[in-house]
């Protein structure tokens, strides 16, 4: 069979999906440099469904955990409303602690057509939170973060499991 000359079926749905998938992707990272070196947590969500996981620790040795996981596309809607529901879009990073020596978060979302990020320092406790300039903001941004956090560690250990339960 000669494929040269074929052409793709380009029907509505499908650039729809296309368009879908071109407009979604979020990556996380929270990180610092100390005494074991750098060490940090990054996720991302691609449009196309590939999940990317990594964590680097040093603490007694341990090596750098990477993860790479294919997801339905139900998945990736499932963030997407967890990101809309939460409006972070509507927030703005400017009143948030720098980072500093104690460490970074990032957020990045692409979204709606709209392409935002988020940087901010590591948030130990809500206690940071209240004490900051915009609590309102950096209250909404620890608990998006949290459930985002939530639900990669669910889908890494759910499709990694190595012992059926």
């Amino acid at each position: 069979v000669n494929l040269a000359g074929a052409k793709a079926v380009d029907s509505p749905k499908r650039r729809r999906r296309m368009e879908d998938e071109e407009e979604f992707y979020v990556r996380y990272y929270v990180g610092h440099k100390g005494k074991f070196g750098h060490e940090f947590l990054e996720f991302e969500f691609r449009p196309d469904g590939l999940l990317r996981y990594a964590n680097n620790s040093r603490y007694k040795k341990a090596m750098m955990i990477r993860k790479e996981v294919r997801v339905h596309q139900a998945i990736l809607d499932e963030l997407k409303r967890v990101i809309e529901l939460s409006e972070i879009t509507k927030e703005n990073d400017a009143s948030w602690p720098a980072p500093d020596t104690i460490g970074r978060q990032e957020l990045e979302i692409v979204i709606n057509n709209q392409h935002i990020s988020f940087v901010t320092s590591k948030i130990g406790s809500l206690v940071d939170v209240e004490d900051s300039k915009d609590p309102d903001g950096l209250k909404l941004f620890y608990f998006l973060i949290q459930d985002l956090r939530c639900f990669v560690f669910s889908l890494i250990g759910l499709h990694f499991k190595i012992k059926p339960i």
